[in-house]
């Protein structure tokens, strides 16, 4: 089995009350002995992605956040807005554990699972944001010798989800593509797939700042979405690679729609006979994201063979089945350091992540800005 474990651990739970409070609090839950396809792991790196922040902030209005004690654990509170209630409907006074993806050492395993006791494994299924985490075996990637969980911490939802973009536009037959919010961490690894894998990439981004650092990385297309000249840098960009595939995790905005006038345009500049329907090129932008909250603004101007639809790993690994998602593991395992290596500017612990100025930072989910909880800190 392993070592012998504590009978209970911390766990960062979320709860929207349908008095409409949320209420971010640490529990105290019982460490199950594993079943023979399980293991018990000790948790400690788990990121927090903007999907993590949807289940663990919800709709609440973070600027009406209080910090309280409960117990001697901290406890957050926050108001969630009327308008923003029907989308918690779902969910109301259920305590949820929070957390994607993480990665810790195997301190206990089921009669099936021996192999992994003592090994540094990542993890993908929830409830990530915990000292100790029961999970089966076969949710478990085992790291390659020398990494950290650190390094394994976000080896699921980011490198599958850029590899995931590259494999949609392949199997829906484009042959280059455009990326939102270009500078994150999960922007810098498509950039690095790309350069690798031979593959026209335009990158738009907010700031000079990011625009410097992907062309440090080797981005050849970069534009930037602040600049007076975008819509042109844009379509230059999308003509130099012939991009009709985008990614937007920005959402709302008119940006899906800039960027189908632009692949119309680019497009229009190099055709042969006029059509008033437009080209006849499909062009499709899938929104992964909701950087920007407000509505998805579409003004047509780019004929009639466009979509914008929504994006979503866990689907598509469905969809190309359980073979093929497995050979996007492990070019992951193989690139864990190299092109899938991710970049924290903070590591906290539980407690630490529900102090407010913490929280303030992390909410903002700011590119270039990304935390990573360490649940082993707070034994």
């Amino acid at each position: 089995m392993g070592q012998e474990l504590p009978r209970t651990g911390l766990q960062l739970r979320s709860l929207v009350k349908a008095s409409g409070e949320l209420e971010i609090s640490l529990a105290e839950v019982a460490i199950p002995v594993p079943a023979a396809d399980e293991v018990v792991v000790r948790v400690e790196a788990s990121p927090i992605n903007p999907s993590d922040l949807g289940l663990l902030i919800g709709a609440a209005d973070m600027t009406t956040a209080r910090a309280s004690s409960a117990g001697g654990r901290p406890v957050v509170t926050a108001q969630v807005p009327q308008a923003g209630m029907r989308a918690m409907a779902g969910r109301l006074d259920e305590s949820m554990p929070v957390g994607n993806e993480g990665a810790g050492v195997v301190v206990a395993a089921g009669d099936s699972a021996q192999a992994l006791l003592g090994k540094t494994v990542a993890m993908i299924g929830g409830a990530m944001y915990s000292q100790y985490r029961c999970i089966k075996a076969a949710d478990c990637l085992p790291l390659p010798s020398g990494a950290s969980a650190a390094d394994g911490a976000s080896c699921f939802v980011n490198p599958l989800t850029s590899l995931g973009m590259v494999e949609t536009m392949r199997r829906e037959g484009h042959s280059a593509l455009v990326h939102t919010a270009a500078a994150s961490n999960l922007g810098q690894m498509l950039n690095r797939i790309c350069i690798a894998d031979g593959v026209g990439l335009v990158n738009i981004v907010r700031s000079q700042e990011q625009e410097d650092l992907l062309r440090g990385m080797g981005a050849t297309h970069v534009c930037n979405s602040t600049s007076p000249s975008f819509m042109d840098d844009l379509t230059r960009a999308v003509s130099a690679t012939g991009a009709t595939i985008a990614f937007d995790a920005i959402g709302g905005g008119k940006l899906a729609g800039q960027i189908l006038t632009c692949m119309e345009t680019a497009i229009n500049s190099n055709a042969k006979v006029y059509s008033r329907y437009g080209s006849s090129v499909h062009k499709q932008v899938y929104i992964y994201g909701s950087l920007d909250t407000r509505p998805t603004e579409i003004v047509r101007s780019f004929g009639m063979a466009w979509g914008v639809g929504g994006w979503l790993l866990f689907p598509f690994l469905q969809k190309i089945g359980p073979e093929a998602a497995q050979k996007l593991r492990q070019r992951v395992v193989a690139e864990l350091k190299t092109t899938f290596a991710s970049h924290y500017t903070k590591v906290v612990s539980l407690r630490e992540a529900l102090q407010l100025p913490h929280i303030a930072a992390y909410a903002k989910r700011a590119t270039g800005e990304k935390y990573l909880i360490d649940p082993s800190k707070d034994e």
